[in-house]
């Protein structure tokens, strides 16, 4: 079984996590994963349906307590992020290990926080090791890589393909100030890993660095085959508003 994500609106790390569990990924598995990590007090998160221009997709949402903010498309320099503990790359890695979940979803969560915080060290013009995750995407973003991870393993694909990342125009509000898009961490990360990009003239972010990073850690450059059976679809929502805002991921079986 392969898994080709078709990022035609985009990609973000809690699209990705919705669009596996849409696909039947172990809810158990990522429950038991994020609770093990014990930041019960920093996040919750809630799974739901919801409709995307008439068709079920899943929601994953994370909810911090301190201001009950839902993340929006996860990116990753939101303002709220200043409320809560600033962690480094070490800080991370560390509540990964707590995580009760396979030593390869461990390795693919490190991979895929280090692809994005190697890009904010490039952008901010600081060590990687004075990168603090207020400007990587604080809680919201362990509990999406964290969880993406944990689901990926589960469903264990032998091959993974991407479409061209679809991305918007115009700019982003963040910590920092105003930002183009795509914002400069997702610039990084396509041009170190060779990503295909598009652009629409969709107004904002369709590209997250969360989500741009989960594409680079999985991205091979192997074409997607000429002919392929569908075996499943999964639809991860996305919560910014635009046309389509919708993550979907195919398991696939090439001829």
């Amino acid at each position: 079984m392969d898994l080709y994500f078709e990022c035609r609106s985009g990609i973000s790390g809690d699209m990705s996590v919705a669009a596996l569990l849409d696909l039947g990924a172990s809810r158990e598995k990522l429950d038991k994963a994020l609770k093990s990590m014990n930041l019960e007090n920093e996040f919750t998160y809630k799974i739901s349906d919801v409709q995307i221009n008439s068709i079920k997709a899943t929601d994953f949402d994370v909810i911090l307590p301190h201001n009950e903010h839902h993340h929006e498309h996860d990116h990753n320099e939101e303002p709220h992020h200043h409320h809560h503990e600033h962690r480094n790359l070490d800080d991370v890695n560390a509540i990964i290990d707590k995580a009760d979940t396979t030593e390869r979803a461990k390795n693919l969560a490190k991979k895929i926080f280090k692809i994005v915080a190697e890009a904010e060290s490039k952008v901010h013009g600081k060590d990687i090791k004075d990168v603090h995750f207020h400007e990587v995407g604080a809680i919201d973003s362990i509990a999406d890589i964290v969880s993406f991870s944990v689901l990926f393993d589960d469903l264990n694909p032998e091959k993974v393909y991407f479409s061209p990342l679809t991305e918007g125009a115009g700019t982003v509000e963040c910590q920092h100030g105003t930002l183009p898009v795509p914002v400069p961490a997702v610039c990084e990360i396509a041009s170190k890993y060779h990503l295909p990009l598009r652009f629409t003239d969709n107004d904002g972010e369709m590209v997250t660095p969360t989500g741009a990073a989960i594409a680079a850690a999985l991205y091979t450059g192997e074409p997607l085959p000429e002919t392929f059976t569908i075996e499943s679809v999964g639809y991860g929502a996305g919560k910014r508003k635009y046309k389509n805002p919708v993550l979907r991921v195919m398991k696939i079986k090439g001829e």
